[in-house]
This record gives C-alpha cells, structure tokens and sequence, in this order.
C-alpha cells in the first residue's frame, strides 16, 4: 500500500475517519450496545498527532493532552459503563476533550477480528503461534484465531508471561500439573475471552490450550473437567497490540505525529 505524504499542517478528521471505518468494516460489524464503534466525539477538523490507549479514561485524556495529540484511538470507548449523567468527572473528562479539541475515535470488536491489526492475530504471532484458523463465534462473525502446533505448554506459559509482565499484567495458568504437557491445538481469544460459549467452542474443535485475557472463576472449573488448559494473561495485555498498531498505521500513512499511552489497569 502506498503512503501518502502530507504536510505538516495535519489532516481531515473526516479523511481519517472514513479511512478506519472503511479498513476496520466499523458498521458491518456486530457488537455490543455500549462500543459504539466509530467517531465518538469530533474535533474542530484537523488531526496533527494522533494517540493510542486500550481504554478511554481519566488517565488516557490527560495523556492525550499532554502529547499535544487531538485524535484519540480506543479499544474501549466513551460509552463502555452505559448511559450517565454529564457530572463531576464525565464532565471533566468531556470538558478537557473540548477544550483541547480532541476527537475520539473507538474500535472494538471490528479492531479484534481484523485479520491485520487485529489484537487476535498480533497477539498469536507475539506468542510464536501461527493461527490457520477462525475461533469465537459471535453473531455471523468470528472474533479470534486457532491453530495447531507441537510447543510444551510450559514454553508457551513463559512467552505468555513475559508479554503480560511487561505491560503491568499477570498471568493465571489452570492444571499445571503435568511439567511435560505439549500443546498440540491452541485457541486464543482475547479480552474476556473465558466464556461458555468459547469453551463449547474449544471442546468440540479439540483445543487442548485456551489463550484469553480474563474470565469468570467457574470457567477454571470447567475447563479442568474438559481437560483443556486455560491461559488468563490479562484483559488489558490482550489488547494492547492491536490499538497500538492501528495508530502506527494512521501515523505513517497520514504522516502524523503519534504517541502510545500506557495505562495498565493490572486486570
């Protein structure tokens, strides 16, 4: 794909805009109510330097601000906790945005299941593992990855480890019992990804090893009586990659300015 070069004074919000609903498929996308996929709040126009965070936050405002950078890029946007009253730190929040004049742009599930920056497919090749196939049901698409391989569990338990650690995540491994287990088939989904139906899923394809960020307790239990090995690396660490490279991607084919904010909920 060939980048186009642009001067230094910024770009159309509305460009940006269009080209992320376009490559992300923003409205063909099912989701949940509360994602609210797209451009969430707007700017004046023009985007100079562009931000990255997983969450929309206190925290990831007053870093947007702080770069100087007026488009924001979530993977959890502005509605995620439902409908609210515009008080105390809403307001705040929402006061800062546009007296910087910062835009929010939100991707959820479109950004999970893209089969290039989705946070899926990156985090599968940070851990050394080559998806082949969909995974994760939801509506009419799928949201993550499987594949196959000969890789002893307890190497994947250390990639895993090492990824989340570094992002201020920590790592829950299920039936560690055996030193010598190898995984054979893998199945990732990231975020909350423990759920019935993903372990309905994992136990009918044959996945013996489920990669996800977080789930319910009861998901631990069942998945030993399935006989099937349940990585939790974190709900923030399993999505990083994928916010973080779509900025990357807007930086360099808009030739904007860009900054990456981390802000670890140690969940």
């Amino acid at each position: 794909m060939n980048k186009r070069k642009r001067s230094t004074g910024g770009t159309q919000l509305s460009e940006i805009v269009a080209y992320l609903d376009k490559l992300l498929e923003t409205f063909a996308t099912p989701d949940y109510p509360n994602s609210f996929n797209g451009l969430q709040l707007s700017n004046s126009g023009l985007v100079t330097k562009v931000a990255a965070a997983v969450d929309f936050s206190a925290r990831t405002v007053s870093a947007t601000i702080s770069e100087k950078a007026n488009l924001l890029i979530v993977h959890h946007g502005m509605f995620w906790a439902g409908v609210q009253p515009i008080t105390e730190k809403v307001y705040q929040r929402l006061h800062d945005l546009f007296d910087a004049d910062v835009a929010v742009y939100s991707s959820h599930l479109p950004l999970d299941r893209h089969v290039r920056f989705g946070n899926n497919v990156l985090l599968a090749k940070q851990l050394g593992l080559e998806a082949s196939q969909p995974f994760a049901n939801f509506k009419d698409i799928y949201i993550g990855v499987q594949g196959i391989s000969e890789l002893p569990t307890s190497t994947l338990v250390h990639r895993a480890k090492r990824f989340a650690h570094a992002l201020g995540g920590n790592v829950v491994v299920t039936d560690t019992s055996d030193a010598n287990r190898v995984t054979r088939r893998w199945a990732l989904c990231t975020g909350a990804g423990a759920s019935a139906e993903t372990l309905n899923e994992a136990a009918r394809d044959g996945v013996d090893t489920l990669i996800v960020g977080e789930g319910p307790h009861w998901t631990a239990v069942d998945a030993a009586d399935r006989g099937i090995t349940i990585i939790y690396l974190g709900h923030y660490a399993s999505e990083t990659l994928g916010v973080f490279a779509l900025a990357d991607e807007i930086s360099q084919r808009f030739q904007l300015g860009c900054t990456k904010i981390s802000a670890p909920t140690g969940l």
